[in-house]
């Protein structure tokens, strides 16, 4: 259900009762915003390719700067930039469905705030109009994902024996400081 903000014009009338005209407009809103949440869902799903790219980039910048400001030891520094490195397919495939799932609505949102210009502070009453749930249409399933699942599983190989080596490292390092 969406909550939709009004203005009471006249603080006399009972502000339960509401002119048709004024619902009219705010079901053809809700009906607007509805159509912009399937334009954005469409978007999302054919430029797929697209926001992979800029989730790489996102994830490229966030986890340099995450790991640079949490470890300041160098070699602990270099071994997990090369740990998230080689854990980026996995997080491009969950952000990519969180990505899909939530941010047609979270933007929809975003951009209805920024078209309802109303103060507020100003605000007085709420209307509450229902908006029908959207089941997003399926997404195709491709070719290369038996390919991509392949690749998956070798980067993984790979981040064990990266981690238990990195591991067995602080182990002895542990005990020779010790």
């Amino acid at each position: 259900m969406t909550i939709v903000r009004r203005k009471t014009l006249n603080p006399t009338v009972n502000p339960s009762v509401s002119p048709p005209e004024n619902l009219a407009e705010k079901y053809m809103e809700a009906e607007r915003m509805r159509d912009v949440l399937l334009l954005l869902q469409n978007l999302i799903n054919s430029e797929e390719a697209t926001v992979k790219l800029i989730l790489d980039c996102l994830y490229d910048v966030g986890s340099v700067n995450l790991i640079n400001q949490k470890l300041r030891l160098k070699p602990l520094n270099r071994v997990m930039k090369l740990i998230a490195r080689m854990s980026k397919p996995v997080f491009r495939t969950l952000a990519l469905n969180w990505f899909k799932k939530n941010c047609p609505q979270l933007i929809t949102n975003w951009l209805h705030t920024q078209v309802s210009f109303e103060n507020p502070q100003k605000t007085t009453e709420q209307v509450a109009i229902e908006v029908v749930q959207l089941e997003p249409y399926a997404i195709p399933q491709s070719e290369s994902l038996s390919q991509e699942i392949k690749n998956l599983r070798y980067q993984v190989r790979w981040l064990a024996g990266i981690s238990i080596i990195a591991i067995a490292v602080l182990v002895i390092k542990a005990t020779w400081l010790n």
